[in-house]
């Protein structure tokens, strides 16, 4: 019961301000002026749901791509002399600031939304990266010997056998991976790029607390109800006694 209030709560609290945030106008009200407007009205919070969503998933997608490639070639026999390049480029993401990567990738790449794509699928690659690291490196030798003396290719070892016993911790990297560029994402009206972000802006900008506030609880919620998502599906992929 309590696992679902974890995920049902917010998502309900997600999609009743997504269509309603009026409904709080009396609570934000006394944090601006009185001639200032109290809810964002530039865009509805359902488009900037949607452009929020579209880039955090599009990035992370691409992301856990490429990160699990790596992955599972730096723990072939083949690939392992290139693990310590490939954690180094994927700790370079992760370390570089993702407000830098937006100002050297404008003047290449234009405003909007793929800018803010570069640096979240950047930011996001650590942490699947050494989850699938650590996933596939925690197979039991005994398991790989078995599907060996079956007669497995390398690739139906890999596919059917290695890949399923590591996606728990596969999911966990993609869950903090997905967290933490739900919250990055908000740099991304920096550069005209639409979601979330552009109500705290527009807050700022303004000295509006009201739209700061709104952006963030939205920005909160969306964490709140992928992480809970995630972290059920984690529970379901591990198998018993995991």
């Amino acid at each position: 019961m309590s696992r679902t209030l974890g995920w049902l709560v917010p998502a309900l609290l997600l999609t009743l301000l997504t269509v309603n945030m009026e409904m709080l106008e009396p609570l934000f009200r006394p944090l601006v002026d009185e001639r200032a407007p109290v809810i964002y009205a530039r865009d509805s919070f359902a488009h900037l749901l949607g452009w929020h969503a579209l880039a955090v998933f599009a990035a992370i997608a691409a992301a856990t791509l490429l990160a699990l490639g790596a992955a599972v070639a730096v723990t072939r026999p083949a690939g392992q002399p290139f693990f310590p390049l490939a954690r180094a480029v994927a700790n370079l993401g992760q370390t570089f600031p993702p407000v830098a990567v937006l100002a050297l990738a404008v003047p290449a790449l234009g405003f909007g939304l793929t800018p803010t794509l570069v640096a979240l699928l950047l930011y996001g690659m650590l942490p699947i990266f050494e989850n699938a690291v650590t996933g596939l490196q925690q197979i039991p030798p005994s398991v790989r010997e078995a599907a060996r003396g079956m007669g497995m290719t390398p690739l139906q070892r890999l596919w059917r056998v290695e890949l399923p016993l590591a996606l728990p911790t596969l999911v966990a990297g993609i869950r903090i991976s997905l967290v933490i560029s739900i919250g990055t994402a908000t740099i991304g009206s920096t550069v005209a790029a639409k979601g979330f972000g552009e109500v705290i802006i527009a807050g700022l900008l303004t000295d509006n607390l009201a739209f700061v506030l709104q952006g963030g609880i939205m920005v909160a919620l969306m964490a709140m109800v992928l992480d809970a998502l995630f972290r059920r599906l984690e529970q379901r992929l591990t198998p018993p006694g995991g």
